[in-house]
Formats: C-alpha cells, sequence, structure tokens
C-alpha cells in the first residue's frame, strides 16, 4: 500500500546518493523508503545522504522507519547523513540519539562535502 503524501528519490551525487525524503514519513512511507534505501545501497555509495528538506511530517512509525534505514546503512557500512532537517525534527533525533548514528548536515552542499570524514563505525567527523 503506498501513500499518495510520501515519496523517495535517489540520486547519485559523485560517490554519494542522495535520497530527497517528500511528504510524509509514516507507515504509508514503508514500502517506498525500503526500496529507496536496497537501491541506493546497491549502488555501494562512500554515503547515503537522507534529504528532509521536502519532508513535512516524521512520527513514531516514520522514526521506526529511519532506524530501519540506518540498520541497512551499517551492515552495508555506508554512513549516513541527514540535511534539510527542521529544528524541531533536529531535536527530535537529538533526544531519540538517532545522531548517535548519523551526521546532520544543515543542507545537501554540506552533506556531500568531500570535506567530511567517516569514522569506520558508520558515524562521522567533519575535517
Amino acid at each position: 500500500m503506498s501513500n499518495p503524501r510520501f515519496a523517495a528519490e535517489v540520486r547519485p551525487e559523485g560517490d554519494s546518493v542522495a535520497v530527497d525524503l517528500i511528504g510524509d514519513i509514516n507507515a504509508f512511507a514503508s514500502e517506498e523508503l525500503g526500496a529507496a534505501t536496497d537501491s541506493a545501497l546497491a549502488e555501494k555509495p562512500q554515503r547515503l545522504v537522507l534529504n528532509f528538506t521536502n519532508t513535512s511530517f516524521i512520527n513514531s512509525t516514520g522514526i521506526a522507519l529511519i532506524v530501519e534505514t540506518l540498520g541497512k546503512s551499517r551492515a552495508a557500512r555506508v554512513p549516513v547523513v541527514a540535511c534539510g532537517l527542521s529544528d524541531h525534527y533536529r531535536e527530535i533525533f537529538e533526544i531519540t540519539r538517532l545522531v548517535d548514528f548519523m551526521d546532520i548536515a544543515a543542507d545537501e552542499r554540506a552533506a556531500l562535502s568531500p570535506t567530511t570524514v567517516f569514522k569506520r563505525d558508520g558515524g562521522g567527523d567533519h575535517a
């Protein structure tokens, strides 16, 4: 069952892959987000960028889907960088400790910056 209010668009960006998350991230986003994550990781990127710029709502099920995405990325040893988060969702990512498993960048340009150096465990630091 798909949600017309959610879309995930996968774009190669140099040695990285960006996934534009559009609309509400909730239970109805599961199938499309999972397929987009699988497609992105199949490219064997140096990093997976989750672009939340056009995300309007994330509920607790949506957080669980993001955790699932982080698990797939960690298993593939591909670090994740989130960008475009509103202050509200950035705070939620901090409270839920999602930030322990991904980097947060202000925008896609920063997320794709070659000055970002990643740790082997999937987290990263800016050089």
